[in-house]
């Protein structure tokens, strides 16, 4: 027990410190550099090495990382998941005065929970573009303090609220409040803060990409601990595992060991950094270009790729949105994720392959179908699927509050997962 709160502990630790996917991408670099990844550029020729541990990035958003296997080409063993969760995000020209109050205007960014974001301690956190001497400057910040709240409307002057719930129109109700009206414009005041965060003077910030994140930090719950509440387990907690089996996975293996972690699956991938994009398949590609062209197809004609995404567990208030035989428990291990109509790229084969692979490793298995009048939401499994021709197995682990601003999974199935992807990357 104590080493699955070591490793949850872990998680929670490099979530609270992920509040954007550029940060999430800047911590995996950094413990995999630790764990001896060398970085890679795509502009770079790549001279790679049999058993060759490297990593590469793209936009600061999306990672890469591989193990090459000593028979480069002769298959590839892979695992994506997503770096980016539902949130609010500053529009370019944010800041406003209204009604004595300093506001700053937000898109939605995903399918977000909008109720969970009001009555919240939020504040900013993101990337920044500098003017350089030669070319811009990227530099990524987090906010520590609380800077901004979306309070909701008393109850006294919404007095159905209860009835009919709380009714959010994105463009009037979702701009938080940043400070009272005063002479300086808002747009004015961050910059001075983003300044003196980054030692830069204000005329040097020519651009912003900053999201709103909530500033409590997550935790272990429960009576005995079995729960974690926090921010993005989805889908940070799939990259975590993930990241965990490859660095973990130590021992040589003729085929090569891969990690793909996206950008942009929460808005449908199709970006030069989402899974709809070559990325995957072209570093793929480089790691087997000393064997030829016809080597790398037959090498992906064996390949495997394990879609890990978090799963929807029953939830005990609303157990009528499940389907009766498909109701998936926290704690009760990894779930598999099918749909007839694609949207997971699971099929019998790829299910049962996965299926023997967790009882090898003696982990119970659960399985997901939504209820078939019910849309089904997807993930990067099928787009990836599609793109590379290799057989995929939709997974994760359970959890409720999915795309709130605050998520609960079960603290004993974090471990349980990341042994379940080690014995995938030693079988």
């Amino acid at each position: 027990m104590e080493k699955g709160n070591k490793t949850i502990r872990n998680l929670l630790g490099f979530i609270d410190r992920s509040p954007t996917p550029f940060h999430a991408v800047q911590e995996m670099t950094g413990t995999l550099s630790d764990k001896g990844f060398n970085e890679l550029k795509e502009t770079d020729a790549w001279n790679l090495v049999p058993n060759g541990r490297y990593f590469l990035t793209r936009n600061d958003s999306s990672l890469i990382a591989f193990v090459v296997g000593s028979k480069p080409c002769e298959k590839f063993k892979i695992i994506g998941a997503h770096t980016d969760s539902p949130n609010l995000r500053l529009k370019p020209n944010a800041g406003y005065a209204k009604n004595g109050y300093l506001q700053l205007g937000v898109e939605v960014y995903g399918g977000v929970l909008l109720s969970t974001w009001t009555d919240r301690d939020l504040s900013l956190a993101g990337r920044v573009i500098l003017a350089g001497k030669k070319k811009p400057i990227s530099k990524l910040i987090r906010f520590e303090q609380t800077l901004l709240r979306i309070p909701q409307l008393a109850i006294h002057l919404n007095r159905d609220v209860n009835k009919k719930g709380l009714i959010l129109n994105a463009q009037n109700h979702l701009p938080p409040i940043f400070s009272v009206q005063k002479k300086s414009a808002a747009d004015e005041i961050l910059k001075k803060m983003i300044s003196r965060e980054l030692k830069c003077r204000p005329a040097d910030i020519i651009g912003l990409e900053l999201s709103l994140y909530d500033t409590q930090p997550g935790t272990i719950a429960g009576p005995e601990g079995e729960f974690v509440f926090s921010g993005r387990l989805d889908n940070l907690a799939s990259c975590h595992s993930a990241m965990q089996a490859l660095t973990e996975s130590t021992t040589k293996d003729p085929a090569t060991r891969v990690i793909a972690f996206y950008d942009h699956e929460e808005v449908g991938s199709e970006t030069a950094q989402g899974a709809g994009s070559p990325f995957l398949k072209d570093v793929l590609e480089r790691i087997s270009l000393d064997e030829g062209r016809e080597s790398f197809l037959r090498a992906l004609a064996k390949s495997f790729f394990i879609s890990a995404d978090m799963a929807h567990a029953v939830h005990p208030n609303y157990a009528d949105k499940h389907d009766t035989e498909h109701m998936p428990l926290i704690n009760a291990g990894p779930v598999i994720k099918s749909n007839a109509g694609q949207r997971y790229a699971t099929d019998a084969v790829s299910s049962a392959w996965f299926e023997s692979l967790c009882r090898k490793a003696k982990i119970p298995v659960q399985k997901f179908v939504v209820r078939s009048d019910l849309g089904c939401g997807s993930t990067i499994g099928p787009i990836t699927a599609a793109n590379l021709g290799i057989r995929t197995v939709d997974v994760g682990n359970p959890m409720l509050s999915m795309h709130s601003i605050r998520e609960m999974a079960g603290a004993k199935d974090h471990l349980p997962l990341i042994k379940a992807f080690k014995e995938y990357f030693i079988a």
